[in-house]
């Protein structure tokens, strides 16, 4: 051994030092020299001998390098390999383990948790269960009303639930409680009452605050109809999960049953069985047939999505029907042969309304109803039915009697069904009068009342085609958004006015907004027919809603697009699904199907300069004393710039004074409105407003029996109806007296809006041709004037080409300084005399119904398409 690895028991001199202190305090010993006289410290517990291994520098580099770098490791390892200190009774975070696993519970620190949550659960629910009451059946069927009052707050009438009555279950044809179980729950008879996916699946809904879900058992449903007074939440969930485990327990299947039957809601204001069956049949409920119980099980499931009394729901009454018999036989209530008996499907018979619900108040009450169930999802028909309830509405009494007087009065001088049975009968009239930014309707006509047999709402009807009351959204939509045929300075499409010209002539191709022919559905261009033959020229569109001529909307309608009038159209306050294709040539002329209600909403927002407001009928629910959110008047919107508005307001008094609407003016006030009159005559539309008011009228002749609308030719002993006769007279006696104790009220004046941007092919002139304003004094239309010989004239228009797109030659020159040479002495709808009588109910030229069934004109050279709807 080297003397370098000799071990020196005191290298360091005379002094002792301690083992391993080697040569100096704190130093490596004689044993951990290097060759090169550097010492290593020896890790804590490693033996003093020169046999000890010594690790390479290589190695010493990494274990330096590692030191730095796991500093916190070392500290952390150290601290579990500490004294484990005082004992704690949760050893969280654990000890003795280090990263993540020191804060990871372990299984036992699982299991206790586990154990403790569900050992608290199972107290809850025996808790719960205990003190959960379930409620009498005679608690449940107390009578209520539904009470509905007028804008004043006094009473208009009350809806109660006298129409239910419970009776024993022998009391009840086995055949309906068959048919209940077949159609609800097939497995009532053994199952235990409770369906947890349901259940699971509605509080879900709830809680993501989803549509509330029915039960799925019968006794759930049962318990449910227990609750139906109350808030639909999580809480009377779990209240109904106890009381149906109790219920299931404490009551046999049949006592289940027969409270399930005798507190279902049927529909017609029925609850339970009993009630149903006389409601619907006219007899006992222990009388009632298996096709008869089939289609009243079919009614729990929604009798407002499956009552036959409605037409819309007949098919889908009839196949539920079908179904529940199907299912009767799966479970052997009743046997094939029983099933084949049931062929036809058996009718109803016809709904008995109840005294206070005559004349107008059964519509106003339905109006009321139909903006509750829209606007509280928690209000469902059968809460209404129920009872409970306090509606406030905003019908004025004093308006909607004179509403219905209008209409009586005008149906009662016109119309004789003795003298005239084929034509005087099953006319429909649908009135809806609201008040302007503000939305409130506050009165409507809806039928002859249901004490006459009339059941349905002709203020909300769907189906009558609105005809030229379309119009003037085509106009706002080029005021608003511009013609795609011009570009402004900002490169979007022009906003026109309207002085703008365009081509009114009869049978007039239409054309796209690149010029190309708009085709028919025979393949041949497509040419829009007036009410006239006659030859206008080029009018501007102010004259053309004057006389209501279809050719310049139709158009229009291709220059700005379809589909943003229909946007403009839902701005304004219309239902989207009530349009119809705005891709069709016609949409302008208004093949849409608007309910009065709606319409009269549309022209409130011209009435107030663009603001739209939702029309509202309903401004405060109370249930059970407590007054539901959600109801009242809802802030306007902005659908149209105000100068907009205002200037198609303009366009729409000169209606009234120099146009189709002239007898509107017998109002004695500021009044705007449109005419509209639709193809083959089936439909007459007035629509208008004064500052304060907007009301719609509808006329229209329907078979009750087939829902058929037939045309109004010779009604009245009139060829034709049209807008501006009996619907403008209903307008007129109306108005009069709502706005009797009512100031008169001046439209804003319309500030400039656009510029006149002509249709292609429209004669340059240096001026605009003269137009009636609303200032213009009426004059006799066919009055002859002569021209002024300072003022350029415009040519007549001899050819129904567009000049520099289709028409032969030269292109005409379109400079303001240079005018092409009058061809007549006159102007037309000035001085010429194919001037027509501003009047549609004596004159052709009152703008027109097109062409129908899609075929071609006698007279014309092209296609038709479709059937449109005109003035």
């Amino acid at each position: 051994m080297s003397e370098r690895r000799r071990r020196t028991p005191n290298p360091g001199g005379d002094g002792q030092q301690p083992p391993g202190g080697g040569g100096r305090p704190g130093g490596p010993g004689p044993d951990e020299l290097r060759s090169d006289g550097v010492g290593r410290r020896r890790p804590p517990g490693m033996r003093e001998t020169a046999q000890q291994p010594r690790m390479g520098r290589a190695e010493m580099r990494k274990a330096a390098q590692k030191k730095g770098k796991g500093g916190r490791g070392d500290a952390a390892a150290a601290a579990a390999t500490a004294g484990p200190g005082k004992k704690r009774f949760i050893d969280y975070p654990r000890f003795g383990k280090t990263g993540i696993r020191r804060w990871l519970p372990s299984w036992k620190q699982w299991l206790s948790g586990f154990l403790l949550v569900f050992g608290c659960f199972v107290g809850l629910v025996f808790y719960l269960y205990q003190t959960t009451q379930v409620p009498s059946l005679n608690s449940l069927v107390k009578d209520q009303n539904t009470i509905y009052y007028w804008a004043d707050g006094s009473e208009m009438t009350r809806k109660g639930t006298t129409n239910r009555q419970i009776v024993e279950l022998q009391d009840i044809s086995p055949n309906l409680q068959n048919a209940v179980i077949a159609a609800e729950n097939q497995d009532f008879r053994t199952d235990h009452g409770i369906d947890p996916k349901g259940m699971l699946r509605a509080v879900y809904n709830m809680a993501k605050g989803g549509e509330t879900q029915g039960a799925s058992t019968i006794t759930q449903q049962y318990v449910k109809n227990a609750y139906l007074s109350q808030e639909q939440t999580i809480s009377r969930k779990v209240k109904e999960f106890f009381i149906t485990l109790k219920i299931d327990q404490s009551q046999g299947k049949d006592e289940i049953l027969k409270g399930y039957l005798n507190t279902s809601w049927f529909g017609r204001g029925a609850n339970g069985a009993q009630a149903a069956a006389q409601a619907y049949y006219g007899v006992d409920a222990k009388d009632l047939n298996v096709c008869q119980s089939a289609m009243l099980a079919g009614l729990l499931k929604g009798a407002a999505y499956y009552d036959p009394t409605n037409p819309a729901n007949k098919e889908r009454a009839q196949g539920r029907w079908s179904w529940i018999l199907d299912n009767m036989v799966k479970i052997k209530a009743i046997s094939p042969e029983e099933r084949a008996k049931c062929t036809a499907f058996p009718d109803p018979i016809p709904l008995k309304p109840s005294s206070n619900m005559n004349g107008e108040i059964s519509y106003l009450v339905d109006t009321a109803n139909k903006y509750v169930l829209n606007n509280d999802k928690a209000i469902t028909q059968q809460v209404i039915d129920k009872g409970g309830l306090k509606i406030y509405t905003t019908f004025e009494k004093d308006k909607v009697d004179a509403l219905k007087k209008a209409v009586d009065d005008v149906k009662a001088e016109n119309l004789n069904p003795q003298k005239r049975p084929d034509n005087d009968t099953n006319i429909q009239f649908g009135s809806a009068s609201i008040r302007p930014g503000d939305g409130a309707i506050i009165a409507l006509y809806g039928g002859d009342g249901v004490e006459n047999g009339h059941f349905d709402n002709n203020a909300d009807a769907s189906g009558v085609q609105v005809g030229s009351t379309f119009k003037p959204f085509v106009l706002a939509t080029a005021m608003q958004t511009g013609v795609q045929t011009a570009k402004g300075d900002d490169g979007k499409p022009k906003r026109i006015n309207a002085d703008s010209r365009y081509l009114a002539d009869d049978l007039s191709e239409i054309r796209k907004p690149d010029g190309s022919l708009v085709i028919g559905d025979d393949g041949k261009p497509y040419r829009q027919k007036n009410e006239d033959s006659s030859k206008h020229g080029y009018v501007s569109l102010r004259q053309a809603m004057q006389y209501s001529y279809n050719v310049p909307f139709v158009q229009l309608n291709q220059d700005v697009g379809g589909q943003n009038v229909a946007d403009m159209a839902v701005q304004m306050g219309v239902k989207k699904e009530s349009l119809a294709d705005p891709k069709t040539a016609t949409f302008p002329l208004g093949t849409s199907t608007i309910s009065p209600i709606r319409m009269a909403t549309a022209y409130g927002t011209l009435a107030a300069s663009g603001k739209e407001a939702e029309p509202y009928s309903v401004t405060k629910v109370e249930l059970n004393g407590v007054e539901r959110p959600g109801f009242g008047k809802k802030d306007p919107k902005v659908a149209l710039e105000p100068a907009v508005a205002d200037n198609v307001t303009d366009v729409l008094v000169n209606v009234v004074k120099n146009g189709t609407g002239t007898k509107a003016k017998d109002l004695g006030r500021p009044v705007a409105g449109k005419t509209g009159t639709t193809d083959q005559n089936k439909s007459a539309w007035w629509v208008g407003y004064t500052p304060q008011l907007v009301t719609s009228v509808a006329m229209w002749r329907e078979d009750p029996t087939k829902h058929e609308r037939l045309s109004l030719n010779g009604t009245a002993g009139q060829e034709s109806i049209h807008g501006g006769a009996l619907p403008t007279d209903v307008f007129t006696r109306y108005m009069k007296a709502a706005l009797a104790n009512e100031k008169k009220m001046d439209f804003p004046s319309p500030q400039p809006v656009g510029s006149e941007v002509d249709s292609s092919g429209a004669p340059s002139t240096a001026t605009a041709a003269p137009t009636p304003t609303t200032t213009d004094t009426p004059s006799a239309p066919a009055q002859t004037q002569a021209p002024q010989p300072n003022q350029p004239q415009p040519p007549q228009p001899t050819q129904n080409c567009v000049p520099g797109v289709d028409c032969p030659g030269d292109q005409p020159t379109h400079s303001p300084t240079k005018n092409p040479k009058p061809t007549s002495s006159c102007i037309p709808l000035i001085n010429c005399p194919t001037q027509p009588t501003p009047t549609d109910t004596t004159t052709p030229g009152g703008g027109g119904k097109p062409t129908g069934g899609g075929k071609p004109t006698p007279s014309s050279t092209g296609g038709a398409q479709g059937a449109a709807a005109g003035q």
